[in-house]
């Protein structure tokens, strides 16, 4: 859901909530003991990242929002502690502070959640929320990691992050990340208890319950991952979003070309929704020790072809990242100088025939400091999915 203007407001407990979180406790009380006579040791790392953006709206949203030009300021520190109990058990965090100025008021498709549908907890809080200004921290991962013999397990929120696409993952049923995000930096932490069994060589099967605020809205997935000659396989299923999901992926060598793909089959049990196919295919190519290349296709079966179904809906509370059915990105990265590198995408989508190409130029100061000099620009007509997308000028240092 989207508060960026609104406080948080407390979360309640259903009674079944209650008894799991207890049990999720208590799990997460046995793997302390388990590790009760570990000498702990400290660690810690972060970054910070400033991110002023210019964006020039289309005529259309300006209109309707009174805003043509506007000037974004983003800056995220991102604080990594991590308490080591031994070689087998750690307790990690992932806190971040934003703060985002802006020169008007963002459209409600450029305006952030607070809480993504993988979340059961609302860990998001607003010191300040001006019109133009907002200062928010929030617990983007925290939990608890114990490894034995056999596998391992890890309860919070945390990363998972499945599938072989570049730049669509199907499988990843977790959060991926729409391409046209630019000022997105890390996948957002899911609440789950996960378990992973280790099975032989390059081989393991994983376990993931993702607890909703309703019992008919639980999550849970298992992950089969293997090796086949040169290729890296997995298979994946589950009960997501109150639909059956079965898909898989792979990855490996074509002659000297990577090949990759992933896809889905989900059948709904929502009233009204169909079932849908998800999948990619992509191949990469570094043609020289500077230059390397990358075509994606996607096909997207919970989309439509007719801009005028098109569910911005799902799109504005995150729970598709888009609207149509067919897409191709193409990508070239080429390293200028041992601290310079470019890069050139585009992302087309097939159906509507709108768009957007993201160029890219960063320069690395240090092995810590790095300064990029991007811009996303986006074409389409009236409707299409990237006709909405304002052109953006962006540093991100």
């Amino acid at each position: 859901m989207r508060r960026p203007f609104f406080p948080i407001h407390p979360f309640t407990h259903s009674p079944i909530h209650n008894f799991l979180n207890r049990h999720i406790l208590r799990l997460f009380l046995i793997l302390l003991s388990l590790t009760a006579s570990a000498q702990p040791a400290w660690e810690f790392s972060g970054y910070l990242v400033n991110l002023p953006v210019y964006q020039d709206n289309p005529a259309r949203v300006s209109s309707i929002y009174l805003t043509e030009r506007v000037f974004l300021n983003l800056t995220r520190l991102r604080l990594r502690p991590t308490l080591n109990l031994g070689d087998r058990t750690r307790i990690a965090l992932e806190h971040e502070v934003t703060a985002l100025y802006r020169t008007d008021v963002l459209p409600p498709y450029q305006q952030v959640t607070d809480i993504t549908n993988r979340q059961r907890f609302d860990w998001r809080w607003y010191p300040l929320q001006e019109d133009y200004l907002t200062v928010s921290h929030f617990i983007d991962r925290l939990y608890g990691w114990h490894e034995f013999d056999f596998g391992e397990i890890t309860i919070g929120r945390q990363r998972v992050a499945w599938g072989s696409g570049r730049i669509w993952n199907p499988t990843d049923l977790f959060n991926p990340i729409n391409p046209a995000s630019f000022d997105k930096l890390e996948k957002d932490g899911a609440d789950l208890l996960s378990g992973k069994i280790f099975l032989g060589n390059f081989t393991d099967l994983t376990l993931v319950y993702n607890p909703r605020r309703e019992v008919k809205d639980h999550n849970g997935a298992f992950r089969f991952r293997s090796n086949y000659r040169s290729y890296d396989v997995s298979l994946v299923g589950g009960y997501f979003d109150r639909r059956l999901i079965l898909g898989g992926d792979f990855a490996g060598n074509l002659f000297t070309a990577g090949l990759r793909g992933e896809g889905i089959y989900a059948v709904s049990r929502n009233a009204g929704e169909e079932n849908f196919l998800k999948f990619i295919l992509g191949l990469d190519y570094q043609f020289t020790s500077k230059l390397y290349t990358l075509a994606e296709y996607q096909h997207n079966g919970q989309g439509r072809r007719d801009p005028r179904r098109y569910d911005y809906a799902a799109l504005l509370n995150g729970t598709v990242i888009n609207l149509a059915q067919n897409y191709l990105f193409l990508q070239a990265l080429y390293q200028l100088h041992p601290l310079v590198n470019g890069g050139l995408g585009y992302n087309r989508n097939l159906d509507d025939n709108s768009g957007f190409v993201s160029l890219t130029l960063s320069y690395s100061f240090r092995q810590n400091i790095e300064l990029s000099l991007g811009g996303q620009l986006c074409h389409g007509r009236t409707a299409s999915e990237y006709g909405f997308y304002p052109q953006s000028l962006y540093l991100k240092g």
